[in-house]
């Protein structure tokens, strides 16, 4: 690739849902301090449209539900598809920029690749995790990925696809020491007394989550509130819903246990600095978790059959990604059968026992300075390392 210095570039960037809006609005914010004068085109909304990009289709047209939904609106999402890969091909795009949405993007690269077009997919897939064979797939499709946790590169560079390790948004967001500077505002909001014991109870944001967990989770929040007043010990419980479907969904199952409790809508953080442990579902619920400095038990379940499946699939060793980041067991890992409400209970009686955490808290200072990195900053740097061509020395050879 010759070396050139973009004077006025378009980028094409694709999001198909909120959190990659997100990513890409401060990605394009970020591309314009090197490039002032650039362009942007693709797909994305509110937040990608007000930093300059044409959105070309209301992005609310990608999402889906479900395995049903895909099926029914297959011909739509086609459509998009082959409409965005011509409109990019007709275009003078210094490369493409997918944002996560996994399949749609990936396939979208694919089709740009084998027509010269440069391709960049910005949040890796997990195929660190599971079906690692994927890794062939995208190399055919991609360019240069950029991941967001360090572990991300080996596989690629075991493969020899150009990678650069970005940092994860969420540490840049979240201040070291926001944690402990946090907790007492936040406690104020629940009206909560100081020496009050919190627990903060997230089971998931997706409704099979909440329907594979949540009963178990209040059993055992039912456990620990009997223990407590045994030992004559407030304690309080407080649980997020990521909208008003799941609030209500997780009231109808409250209705059921008498709990000390406060249920709201989209308060997930703050319900976290306010507590003193959180039982959390698997997900990047542990990741703020850990960067809001808060002991944890993760806990994960499946139906049987799909369990039984992707089970077999999986080739991490853990699954909290405090866990993964460390390679290390931080925090308690409970899944499938093992996730009962004594086990649970269990494990966040020990924690909220113990008086010390500062070993725990230090390990995740370290993985939290790890990923804070200026994520949207870095980028852009290596995108446009990449769209001028020097990144020849960024690829490992194996």
């Amino acid at each position: 690739m010759q070396n050139k210095k973009l004077v006025k570039p378009l980028f094409c960037l694709l999001a198909g849902e909120a959190s990659g809006d997100n990513l890409g609005a401060a990605l394009i914010k970020s591309l314009k301090e090197t490039y002032p004068d650039a362009s942007f085109a693709g797909i994305g909304s509110r937040n990608m449209i007000g930093e300059g990009l044409e959105s070309w289709v209301d992005m609310d047209r990608l999402s889906v539900n479900g395995f049903v939904d895909p099926f029914l609106r297959l011909p739509s999402l086609l459509n998009i598809l082959l409409s965005t890969r011509n409109k990019i091909l007709l275009s003078d795009c210094a490369c493409f920029i997918g944002i996560d949405f996994n399949f749609f993007n990936l396939l979208l690269a694919g089709m740009l690749k084998k027509r010269g077009i440069r391709t960049v997919h910005y949040v890796s897939p997990t195929v660190w995790a599971w079906r690692k064979g994927r890794i062939k797939s995208i190399a055919r499709k991609i360019d240069l990925m950029l991941t967001l946790y360090p572990f991300e590169l080996d596989i690629y560079h075991q493969n020899n696809i150009d990678a650069e390790f970005v940092g994860h948004p969420k540490a840049d967001e979240i201040g070291l020491d926001e944690g402990s500077i946090g907790k007492l505002e936040a406690r104020k909001r629940y009206q909560l007394e100081k020496d009050e014991k919190v627990v903060a109870i997230l089971p998931g944001s997706r409704g099979s989550e909440v329907a594979y967990s949540a009963p178990d989770f209040l059993a055992a929040a039912k456990i620990i509130r009997d223990n407590m007043q045994r030992q004559n010990i407030q304690i309080k419980f407080l649980i997020p819903a990521i909208n008003e479907k799941r609030k209500l969904q997780i009231q109808s199952l409250l209705n059921e246990v008498d709990l000390p409790l406060v249920l709201a809508v989209g308060d997930a953080r703050n319900m976290m600095l306010a507590a003193d442990v959180v039982l959390v579902n698997s997900g990047t619920a542990t990741l703020e978790a850990m960067l809001l400095k808060r002991p944890m038990v993760m806990s994960y379940k499946l139906g049987a059959l799909t369990y039984a499946i992707v089970s077999r699939m999986i080739t991490s060793k853990y699954l909290a990604l405090p866990n993964i980041l460390s390679q290390k067991p931080l925090v308690p890992e409970l899944i499938q059968n093992d996730a009962t409400p004594e086990a649970l209970s269990s494990a966040i009686m020990k924690l909220l026992n113990e008086s010390n955490h500062s070993k725990l808290l230090s390990e995740f200072e370290i993985i939290h300075k790890q990923l804070q990195k200026n994520a949207a900053k870095a980028a852009a740097v290596a995108i446009s390392q990449f769209v001028e061509g020097h990144r020849a020395n960024k690829i490992i050879d194996v």
